[in-house]
């Protein structure tokens, strides 16, 4: 059985593949951010802290949950292929 702790590793390190990393740039929510954050673990889903071309303020934005679900998805599939592919022995 995996661990929480290790789920939650993997899904940072997907979420920064996919460009949610430090020094990146993203439009999340309709605001253009500069990542100052990798990705970290926030209740049920995952956040990055940045500063909006608009505010310059730092700030702690959620990572689209739909997002997050689909890296958890693939995880688990990842994870159990054998699950996936009922047929496979």
């Amino acid at each position: 059985m995996t661990n929480r702790n290790d789920r939650a590793v993997v899904i940072c390190e997907r979420l920064q593949e996919l460009g949610f990393r430090r020094e990146q740039y993203v439009k999340l929510y309709g605001e253009e951010f500069h990542l100052l954050s990798d990705p970290v673990p926030d209740g049920e889903g995952f956040a990055v802290e940045g500063t909006s071309r608009t505010s310059k303020a730092v700030r702690r934005v959620r990572i689209p949950l739909s997002l997050v679900h689909t890296v958890k998805k693939e995880f688990a599939l990842d994870r159990e292929p054998e699950m996936a592919d009922p047929v496979a022995v």
